[in-house]
């Protein structure tokens, strides 16, 4: 039996506030789906039809735009999500090795979430962090660069006790005033 959703009271008055920012239906689906995750952690079929139902959209464009990007989780996934890249800078930088690590310390492999619902872990195309390589994301949202496993320890270590790692804040380096 699939279960059911319902948006809270809540939900429906932040959904009606991003309806009226965009001029149909349509080009809310983006933020809709995000409230959709933020409240049920995931946006998988079931989750969609509630988003076209509530957008008085066709289910079939929900879906389409819910597969479409990866940041929406089609599936049940853990507490924390961990996006290692393992693009071409980050592979070369160690990013398999990274993955290989996490797997080894949380006993499970890409694509699968710890026994205790606490972590999935995925490997993901370009984060946009190339110059920070390897890298990784939480849950669509803090970055974790330069990752060696002693970093990955602490994050791990950081995550059971409830406690986002902060934000790094990684400068740029200072070009040359160059006279064109």
């Amino acid at each position: 039996m699939e279960e059911t959703y319902e948006f809270t009271k809540e939900d429906l008055q932040e959904i009606e506030t991003i309806k009226a920012k965009f001029p149909t239906n349509t080009a809310a689906t983006l933020p809709v789906l995000w409230v959709a995750q933020r409240r049920f952690g995931h946006v998988e079929p079931a989750v969609q039809r509630l988003v076209a139902k509530t957008l008085e959209l066709p289910e079939s464009h929900v879906h389409g735009v819910a597969t479409f990007y990866t940041m929406y989780y089609k599936e049940r996934k853990g507490k924390y999500v961990l996006d290692v890249c393992t693009t071409t800078s980050c592979q070369l930088c160690g990013g398999y090795k990274m993955l290989h690590y996490l797997e080894d310390k949380l006993g499970i492999k890409a694509g699968e979430t710890t026994e205790d619902g606490m972590f999935s872990i995925q490997s993901v195309e370009c984060l946009g962090a190339c110059g920070y390589a390897p890298m990784m994301q939480i849950t669509n949202d803090v970055y974790v660069n330069n990752l060696t496993e002693e970093k990955l320890d602490e994050v791990i270590e950081s995550l059971k006790e409830g406690e986002m790692p902060e934000f790094e804040s990684v400068g740029m380096p200072l070009l040359e005033k160059r006279n064109i």
